[in-house]
């Protein structure tokens, strides 16, 4: 039996789509998206996406924002090691990942916050600026929620 998973597509100029897909494979160059409308599949090519998220719901909740339980997890879990990516658009994504490699084209990542919408989320590596794995995870973290607390405090009079 085919599964077929609810996705979100994030694309790299910024785009969203949303449907479902059955024939996504991280080694293979394009996909087919059902839009969540109806509609006729659409090819998707791989190297236009930032992300992939396998998504429990297409609604989720807005206002809630992930936790980033992530810095007092362990380094490693079932679901392989800590790893963080900051993409160009600012975000910034942390979880699990036991295929992250720098010499291929993306991972998955399992969300660090199990009550996440996402299931696992593909990255393409292009999209991030930095990714970083194991203690080298927490830091990048750490740096970004300090720059992030900053920005929200304004500029020094």
């Amino acid at each position: 039996m085919i599964e077929t998973n609810r996705v979100v597509v994030r694309l790299a100029d910024g785009g969203v789509l949303k449907g479902t897909t059955v024939d996504f494979f991280p080694n293979r160059p394009t996909f087919h998206l059902r839009p969540r409308d109806g509609g006729e599949p659409v090819e998707i090519h791989c190297s236009s996406l930032k992300a992939l998220f396998f998504v429990k719901s297409f609604e989720g909740d807005r206002r809630r924002r992930d936790l980033r339980t992530f810095l007092a997890g362990p380094p490693q879990m079932a679901k392989g090691n800590k790893i963080a990516v900051h993409f160009a658009d600012g975000e910034l994504l942390t979880g699990y990942s036991m295929n992250y490699s720098r010499e291929k084209e993306g991972f998955v990542v399992f969300p660090a916050d199990p009550r996440s919408n996402n299931l696992r989320i593909y990255v393409v590596s292009s999209a991030a600026l930095e990714i970083a794995t194991g203690p080298a995870a927490n830091s990048l973290v750490e740096r970004l929620q300090v720059a992030e607390k900053l920005q929200a405090v304004g500029p020094a009079s």
